[in-house]
């Protein structure tokens, strides 16, 4: 038996072709500027967190996501800051490694044959 000829593709819609690959490597986060980022002081004893749920919540997501370690994440989630012209600190490695044991963070299945 002999091996079928590989199949040939051609694009007829150039534009859309282009258009199409442009939009594979978007990216779009968005981060709400009234999100409780510091942590209130919740008034028990010992020195209170920095940062609030949310905050690591978020961080620890974008780790997962990208497939990240932490130091990357908090570089990462720092340049996101940034880019949203937001002027909040960023927790470092060690308190996204300690505040991880508490927190679940909860990243919704997604199938692989569509966007993040």
């Amino acid at each position: 038996m002999s091996k079928p000829p590989p199949a040939r593709y051609r694009t007829t819609n150039w534009s859309s072709y282009n258009a199409s690959l442009r939009k594979r490597g978007s990216l779009l986060i968005w981060v709400d500027k009234d999100m409780t980022w510091r942590a209130p002081h919740d008034g028990r004893p010992g020195r209170p967190p920095v940062f609030s749920d949310a905050a690591i919540q978020l961080c620890l997501s974008i780790k997962i996501l990208f497939k990240l370690p932490l130091r990357q994440t908090a570089g990462m989630v720092a340049s996101l800051l940034k880019l949203a012209g937001l002027d909040w600190p960023v927790p470092d490695f060690s308190t996204l490694c300690r505040r991880q044991k508490t927190l679940a963070v909860q990243v919704p299945y997604r199938r692989a044959d569509g966007p993040l």
